[in-house]
């Protein structure tokens, strides 16, 4: 059966263009052109991956993965954006989606990035590995087995890709990860060197982690990529 994939974009030129591609590719696609026929659908068919572009009328993408994201719906969501500074690209993150993609986009880079949500889905963490085991640095314990994470007695409310990165680095505690690794194991896809998509979520985790009172754990390696070690 093809998996099932929902575009959302207000822009027919580029919606109709995703959609030959994607069928191309052999997907099922359902094709919208708003943020409330995006909720409408979202909400009663079952989606392998949402296509959304965050400027549409009404209900923006933005509000659209947050809403969802709310009610417990945890389908992967490539989020199309025109807007590509740093703030802009954290507040997609921010709502809940997995990864962002800027406009002008080449077809090719989109089917690759939709590729890697699709095999992180159906692994359902990000180095296709499950364990039962508890992983612990310091006071910092990770669950993969229930996917929940604390520090001390606070459990850090994690993202679905903050959770996979923390735990990739919890697993290779005083290794140090270089980029493209990282990106394959959580991604599956290197996004490249000029990619800002790692150094958004290590910053999300060294935010989280320091309200939640730890000190240090993730740190970087100039040049090279990042790794954890014990206070």
């Amino acid at each position: 059966m093809p998996q099932r994939v929902l575009v959302a974009d207000d822009d027919r030129a580029i919606r109709e263009s995703l959609v030959r591609a994607l069928e191309l590719e052999g997907y099922h696609v359902v094709p919208v052109v708003d943020g409330i026929e995006t909720l409408t659908r979202a909400r009663r068919d079952a989606f392998d991956a949402l296509v959304i572009d965050v400027m549409m009328p009404g209900v923006d993408g933005l509000a659209v993965c947050r809403v969802l994201r709310a009610e417990g719906d945890h389908t992967p969501v490539l989020m199309l954006t025109a807007r590509v500074e740093t703030p802009d690209r954290v507040a997609g993150l921010d709502a809940g989606a997995d990864d962002y993609l800027a406009k002008p986009f080449e077809l090719d880079e989109l089917l690759a990035r939709l590729r890697a949500l699709l095999r992180r889905a159906s692994f359902g963490g990000g180095d296709g590995q499950e364990s039962g085991t508890a992983l612990r640095v310091g006071s910092l314990l990770v669950d993969p087995a229930a996917r929940r994470a604390w520090w001390a007695d606070e459990e850090l409310l994690l993202s679905k890709t903050e959770f996979d990165l923390l735990e990739l680095l919890v697993r290779n505690e005083g290794i140090v990860l270089d980029h493209s690794t990282v990106y394959q194991r959580i991604w599956g896809y290197d996004f490249g060197a000029d990619s800002k998509n790692l150094a958004v979520y290590i910053g999300y985790l060294r935010r989280k982690l320091a309200a939640a009172g730890a000190p240090s754990l993730v740190h970087t390696v100039r040049g090279v990529g990042y790794t954890v070690r014990r206070p």
